[in-house]
């Protein structure tokens, strides 16, 4: 009975042990390690909890995918994933044991200690607790999540100790979210920003620095360049310094530890055409004075040294770091100055300007409006800002009382309407007095303006001047516009005219060409009047000598005829008594009275016939100038003539005839 009660507590001690060894064999996923822990051993750990000599406590190694044997009970394996960083993303490290960190230092060093994989190598070559510099990028890390705490923007990898750290590991999480630490910092070119870095961790700057120089950018020093903070412990090799730095990142993309190093995003210097830069750097070696001993309005130094850039900034784009200096504008171009409440110019240096208050020599009061264009070389520019710090300065506390006074005394010494009406003499006396002063400040007085004084609404004075002389004014131009309406009017007359002559053109033309027509005939029918006259004058010459011819045979006739009669007389007689029977016969007159009356016993048809006969001759011979009885009398011109004609002809007719 005993030996069956010992055979069994034999079989099941023997279950037991195999049960125990058994237990010793652990199985790691591939996608998986396993930390181990010592639960026991010779030796305890006098500081930290990495177990580097097989003393009690978490051991350096881990256990990739596989089946692993461990003493049973000394030892427990802890499943943990492997760390995974996602493409384009940073994880941040945090040892939980090594080497302290120095009072200067924020994060710890990883200068040899730089393989997070291998606790042991990170140890021995004094690795540092704490926040880690180095940072890890894409990838799969096979990490000891007793050691290292490893922080990524989608989870936190670690092997849970105690609530105080895991408090701490989560603060550190927070901060690098709030600095959008889980990505790389990106600088875009479209969006013309430059990166102000700001290092947290190395040494401080010296007393009376704000801004750390640029260190370790040379690319042949592979052990102090640090290719843009991208790498800290370079970086602090290089001699590199906390604070803001005057490096700044341009565009690209950076992986940053941004518990070692924030960006701000800040514009850059964009010097626009018809200006340029002068600047005001705050960090630098004290330079040489390049101004000169007789200038005594400060120092300008070479580019790079602290103070006033003797070369300004040309138009342009320029990485600037404007925590390290300052940029003041100038613009090249004209400047136009406004004192003038109302209005403000385009680089607005006036806006504080008013019109300037006058005295004048007849002692009103008016408010000058002026107009002052200036222009700045841009090679003296740095001599203005050094000077006078910027350009509205210099215009507010220098130009605006020098002009003021200037012109306040030519108010003086003139009258209201002098100052009005010599305005183009007072801007060109004030431009060329003035060019001197403004030169005095490294100025180009362009051209002085003046504009209308104008005088406040209680000083009804004078309005009343020039109402005058507006009145005035007005009535010459009255005058000059009468007489150009005359002028005008008499140019009106004569554009009717001609428009009058244009519309009547036809008219004339037509009555030009009639009158034309009229002289061609007048001159044709004085030439067929002519033809015509002669004409007549040939018949009239052919008739008269044909009347000639005629009368010459009559009158040859008659001559034979009185021959033959006896004398002239009976053929005068003859020819009264032919037209005294003609004359009868028309006028059927008797001739033979019905009653007769006789005188003295002659016969009747003798007697009255003898007494016509007396009565006709007598007549007849009266008229012809010859009496009927008795002497010849002489003879009329005209009876002479004619008895000459009648004579030529006669004799003429008779040479013809006796030619023939």
């Amino acid at each position: 009975m005993f030996g069956y009660v010992l055979s069994g507590v034999m079989i099941i001690l023997a279950v037991v042990v195999v049960l125990v060894i058994l237990s010793g064999i652990r199985f790691i996923p591939n996608n998986r390690i396993g930390i181990v822990e010592k639960r026991f051993g010779q030796r305890s750990l006098a500081s930290g909890f990495i177990a580097l000599k097989g003393e009690a406590g978490y051991q350096p190694g881990v256990l990739r995918g596989g089946l692993h044997y461990l003493m049973p009970i000394q030892y427990v394996v802890h499943i943990a994933p492997l760390v995974t960083i996602p493409q384009g993303k940073i994880g941040y490290l945090f040892a939980r044991d090594g080497e302290p960190l120095s009072p200067m230092q924020t994060l710890a060093s990883n200068v040899t200690a730089n393989d997070f994989q291998d606790v042991a190598a990170f140890l021995h070559n004094g690795g540092q607790r704490g926040p880690q510099r180095q940072i890890l990028r894409e990838g799969t890390y096979a990490i000891n999540l007793a050691q290292f705490v490893v922080i990524t923007e989608e989870k936190v990898y670690y092997l849970p100790l105690s609530r105080d750290d895991m408090a701490t590991i989560q603060r550190m999480a927070e901060v690098i979210a709030q600095r959008d630490g889980f990505r790389p910092v990106v600088i875009k070119d479209s969006d013309d920003k430059i990166g102000v870095v700001t290092i947290h961790d190395g040494p401080s700057l010296p007393s009376g620095e704000i801004i750390a120089g640029i260190v370790g950018t040379d690319v042949e020093d592979e052990q102090t360049y640090h290719n843009n903070f991208q790498m800290p412990d370079r970086f602090l090799k290089a001699g590199g310094q906390r604070g803001r730095q005057l490096q700044v990142l341009v565009e690209g993309t950076y992986y940053l530890n941004r518990l070692f190093a924030t960006v701000e995003m800040i514009a850059k210097t964009i010097i626009e055409v018809g200006t340029v830069g002068v600047v005001i750097s705050y960090t630098g070696d004290t330079g040489i004075d390049l101004s000169g001993k007789d200038y005594r309005h400060g120092e300008l130094v070479e580019r790079g040294n602290r103070g006033v850039w003797s070369e300004p900034l040309l138009p342009g784009k320029y990485a600037f770091n404007t925590y390290a200096g300052k940029v003041v504008v100038v613009p090249t171009t004209n400047i136009i100055l406004k004192w003038i409440h109302a209005e403000i110019g385009a680089h607005r240096y006036d806006e504080n300007l008013t019109e300037v208050s006058l005295i004048t020599k007849d002692a009103f009061e008016p408010s000058l409006p002026l107009s002052v264009v200036i222009h700045i070389d841009y090679q003296k520019a740095p001599l203005v800002i050094q000077r006078f710090g910027d350009v509205k300065r210099l215009v507010e506390q220098t130009l605006d009382p020098m002009v003021a006074a200037y012109f306040k005394n030519i108010g003086q010494t003139r009258t209201l309407i002098q100052l009005i009406q010599e305005r183009n003499e007072i801007q060109r006396l004030a431009g060329d007095e003035m060019k001197a002063k403004f030169a005095h400040y490294n100025l180009e007085l362009e051209e002085v303006l003046i504009g209308t004084p104008t005088s406040s609404a209680e000083d009804k004075q004078i309005e009343i001047i020039l109402n005058q002389l507006r009145a005035r004014q007005i009535a010459v131009e009255q005058i000059e516009t009468y007489a150009r309406q005359q002028t005008a009017a008499a140019k009106e007359r004569e554009l009717r005219e001609a428009q009058a002559r244009a519309d009547q053109q036809r008219n004339i033309t037509e009555s030009e060409l009639n009158v034309t027509v009229q002289t061609n005939q007048g001159k044709a029918e004085y030439q067929r009047a002519l033809q015509q006259a002669a004409q007549i004058r040939a018949l009239a010459e052919a008739e008269a000598e044909k009347i000639a011819r005629t009368g010459i045979a009559q009158a040859i006739a008659v001559e034979e005829q009185v021959q033959a009669y006896g004398g002239p007389q009976y053929q005068v007689t003859q020819q009264v008594m032919n037209r005294f029977a003609e004359a009868i016969q028309q006028s059927q007159v008797d001739v033979v009275p019905r009653v007769v009356v006789s005188g003295s016993g002659a016969e009747n048809g003798a007697t009255g016939s003898s007494i016509m006969e007396g009565l006709l001759t007598l007549l007849l011979s009266e008229r012809l100038g010859t009496p009927a009885d008795g002497p010849e009398r002489p003879r009329k011109p005209e009876a002479e003539q004619l008895r000459r004609q009648i004579h030529d002809s006669m004799s003429t007719s008779h040479q013809d005839k006796a030619g023939e």
